[in-house]
């Protein structure tokens, strides 16, 4: 099994990376705060009078203002693949009132932000209306439905990757190594030690030597309490012997 391509446009578009906004009829790019709530809506959070909300006010007449969200991924270490680019593209509305403070709500629970205090005031919050949604990896592009965008669920292990995967490399480095081997099998061993350079719900991808290769879990993983339930057979393989 492996993320569909709106889990991973999901993923990288939660709000856990760093954007830019490309307003229409503005100059840009424009670094912009995010998060996607848990209804798949995409919530701006940025200074009253910065560039990011002057840009995005409406001239009169013309009503929202269009707009595509640029995010591109940061791999979690070295020699770990980048998993691409997301642009969510829509139109803005500026959200004031109780429909701000509702807003808010929605966005601390994905990133509880002491700004959000401010918004009504030095800050200010802005939804995007997702139009279009297209993910490009290894030159390939692909256009995702915005509503498969939305009920799309990020993945859990993707804020906790680095601690991960570098708990893995200082702690059970041998562990996994015999591990991987063992399911390569004796027609694929590398001459150096296999190293996990990503992880997600589904599996982890192990670099070998100059190739990547991609294992799975028995089943999705929902958390990192549940991860290391799973992988205990795997970093105690003493104790299912």
């Amino acid at each position: 099994m492996q993320p569909t391509h709106a889990e991973v446009a999901r993923t990288l578009a939660a709000g856990h990376l760093p954007a830019v906004a490309h307003i229409a009829c503005r100059p840009g790019p424009l670094p912009v705060r995010h998060v996607i709530d848990a209804q798949g809506r995409v919530l701006l959070l940025s200074p009253a009078g910065g560039a990011v909300a002057a840009g995005l006010r409406s001239q009169p007449g013309t009503g929202d203002t269009a707009m595509v969200l640029d995010i591109t991924d940061v791999p979690p270490v070295a020699g770990s693949p980048a998993l691409g680019r997301v642009w969510v593209s829509g139109w803005v509305t500026r959200l004031d009132g109780d429909e701000a403070r509702r807003a808010a709500l929605d966005y601390a629970e994905i990133d509880a932000s002491g700004d959000l205090l401010d918004v009504g005031e030095s800050k200010v919050l802005h939804r995007l209306d997702v139009a279009e949604v297209r993910y490009e990896r290894n030159d390939k592009l692909v256009e995702i439905d915005p509503d498969d965008f939305a009920a799309a669920t990020p993945d859990p292990l993707r804020q906790i990757e680095f601690d991960l995967i570098a708990d893995l490399a200082e702690h059970h480095l041998a562990e996994m190594s015999a591990y991987v081997r063992r399911q390569l099998g004796p027609a694929v061993q590398p001459a150096s030690e296999p190293r996990v350079v990503r992880m997600d719900r589904y599996g982890f991808l192990v670099r070998l030597d100059d190739k990547l290769a991609r294992l799975a879990f028995p089943r999705p993983v929902t958390d990192r309490q549940d991860l290391a339930h799973l992988l205990h057979p795997v970093l105690c393989h003493r104790c299912t012997s």
